[in-house]
């Protein structure tokens, strides 16, 4: 019985983790937009949530969206063995460790910066709105429950 009240709460917890991760993410490619040679990085939020649910396998990156994983070492992110992998991510506690894709953009430039910044600032508005959205929601449930368990 307190699995079906705890379950969503644990889902939409996850989801907000998440979230913040990629808040983070899209903040960095953002901030170094004028880096020389800087690589944006991005990721697939819905297959994250599913992996840190434990309802899907690994996650995956962002094709539709221009994300692509570097070929190379298998499962490193790396195009040449002398090259440092990406950081790995963790996604929730004892969820197994990921990688970030680099993502592409749409017509390069002349610094080899990748950050496309129309495309970041509205993936961060974006994203930023689903955050407080989840946050409302787990408030809502929380009162929910809270006016259940105390009769009202």
């Amino acid at each position: 019985m307190i699995d079906k009240m705890i379950g969503p709460l644990n889902f939409h917890g996850s989801a907000l983790v998440l979230r913040a991760q990629r808040q983070r993410d899209l903040a960095s490619n953002i901030a170094n937009a004028d880096t020389p040679g800087y690589v944006a990085r991005d990721w697939r939020f819905g297959q994250a949530l599913r992996q840190a649910s434990g309802m899907g396998s690994g996650l995956a990156l962002r094709p539709a969206e221009g994300a692509h994983a570097s070929p190379g070492a298998a499962g490193t992110g790396v195009t040449d063995p002398r090259h440092i992998p990406l950081p790995a991510i963790q996604h929730g506690a004892g969820a197994d460790q990921d990688t970030r894709a680099y993502a592409l953009q749409a017509e390069p430039s002349l610094d080899g910066n990748t950050v496309d910044l129309d495309r970041e600032r509205a993936s961060f508005v974006d994203n930023a709105v689903r955050y407080e959205a989840t946050l409302r929601f787990l408030d809502s449930s929380a009162k929910t429950m809270l006016g259940a368990i105390q009769g009202q």
